[in-house]
C-alpha cells in the first residue's frame, strides 16, 4: 500500500496545483487517477470529481465555478482527500491492526469490536473520537473478561479501577508476581491505562474545552489505540489461555 498511499497523495498535490493556477500534465493526472479508481476497495472513498472528472479540463470547469479562491480550493480538496489518505495510512503504518482484530474477533463480544473498529477508523479524520474509543476498549475488555468470569464490579467505576480488579482476576497484578521483571512489565500495563485515561480526559472529546483547548493530533491518536489494542489483545489472550489450561 506504500505507493498506493504516495499516488494519491502525488495526486491530491497536483490537483491543488492545478486548482491554484499551475498548469498539470492531464496524462500523468490520469495514471494517477487510474491507479486510485482502479482499486475497487478504495474506489468509493476517493472524492466524488476525481471518480466523475476524467481530464484536467473537466476537473478545471468543476473547481474554478465551485470556489472563488485558491484557499478555499485547497482546503476542500484536502479535505476530501483525507478518507481515501487516512485509509491507506492505516494499511501502511499500522500492521498490528489485523492481529489485533483477529484476536478481537474470537470473542463474541459485539461491543469489544464495536470500539476497536471506532477506533481505528477515526485515527486521522477524528483523533479526539479515536482516544476516546480506545479508551473504551480497554473499559470494554475489562468487563467482558469479569462478565465472564462471574466477578461483581461497579459498572461506574474509573478505568485503573476497573483494569486492577480485571488483572487481579487474572493474576496480571504487579502485586501478585515476586520476580522483579514481571513486577515491572505489568507496572509498566497499569501505567498505559493509567496514561490512557489521563490522555483521554485531557485530549479526547469526552469533556468540554474552554477557549484555549489542547487539540490531538492523529500521531496522538495512532499512540493511544495502538496502545490500546496491543493491551486488549494482551488480556484477552491471557483470559484465553487461563481458560483453555482449565479444558
Amino acid at each position: 500500500m506504500d505507493e498506493l498511499y504516495e499516488q494519491a497523495e502525488t495526486l491530491q498535490n497536483l490537483l491543488i496545483s492545478h486548482a491554484t493556477g499551475g498548469s498539470e500534465d492531464n496524462a500523468e493526472f490520469a495514471r494517477l487517477r487510474q491507479a486510485v479508481i482502479a482499486n475497487s476497495s478504495l474506489e468509493e472513498l476517493a472524492p466524488q470529481f476525481v471518480r466523475t472528472n476524467r481530464n484536467l479540463s473537466q476537473f478545471w470547469q468543476f473547481i474554478k465555478y465551485k470556489f472563488g479562491t485558491y484557499a478555499e480550493r485547497r482546503d476542500f480538496i484536502w479535505s476530501e482527500f483525507q478518507p481515501l489518505l487516512g485509509a491507506l495510512e492505516r494499511s501502511t503504518i499500522a500492521p498490528s491492526d489485523g492481529s489485533v482484530s483477529a484476536v478481537l474477533g474470537r470473542f463474541d463480544a459485539g461491543h469489544v469490536q464495536a470500539a476497536w473498529s471506532k477506533a481505528l477508523d477515526r485515527r486521522s479524520t477524528d483523533p479526539e473520537g479515536a482516544i476516546t474509543s480506545a479508551r473504551t476498549l480497554i473499559e470494554s475488555v475489562c468487563k467482558h473478561i469479569l462478565d465472564q468470569a462471574g466477578a461483581e464490579y461497579n459498572d461506574g467505576a474509573e478505568l485503573p479501577k476497573l483494569y486492577k480488579q480485571t488483572a487481579e482476576v487474572l493474576n496480571l497484578a504487579p502485586s501478585q508476581h515476586t520476580e522483579q521483571v514481571f513486577k515491572q512489565i505489568l507496572g509498566g500495563c497499569t501505567s498505559v491505562v493509567e496514561g490512557l485515561g489521563s490522555l483521554r480526559n485531557r485530549l479526547s472529546d469526552a469533556h468540554g474545552k474552554g477557549k484555549v483547548g489542547t487539540k490531538p493530533a492523529p500521531r496522538h491518536a495512532e499512540l493511544a489505540v495502538n496502545l490500546a489494542g496491543a493491551l486488549a489483545t494482551y488480556l484477552l489472550g491471557t483470559w484465553e489461555a487461563r481458560n483453555e489450561a482449565k479444558t
